[in-house]
């Protein structure tokens, strides 16, 4: 069973902070999926905001997997080098 998130509009620096709790009230079963779709602008801050849900979600013994990632933020997660650690449903 997997947990679906969907933010929605931009994901910057003005407005991931309020973004960082968003998948604490998942189930604890399953993979978390984040289809990111819905998002409009993304910068480095969103990256640091992935990496975060990716850290909470293995914290509770469960993977994220990214959907729909926006073709810049496939960008900046591949100049980052962290594609491994951000991995893309196929």
């Amino acid at each position: 069973m997997s947990d679906v998130y969907r933010p929605q509009g931009p994901l910057t620096l003005d407005t991931v902070r309020r973004q960082l709790g968003a998948l604490d009230g998942l189930s604890s079963q399953g993979e978390v999926v984040v289809d990111l779709s819905g998002v409009t602008e993304a910068d480095s801050s969103a990256v640091a905001l992935l990496l975060a849900w990716t850290r909470n979600v293995a914290a509770g013994g469960r993977m994220l997997k990214l959907v729909s990632v926006p073709n810049g933020l496939q960008r900046l997660i591949a100049v980052y080098g962290l594609a491994e650690l951000l991995p893309q449903a196929e």
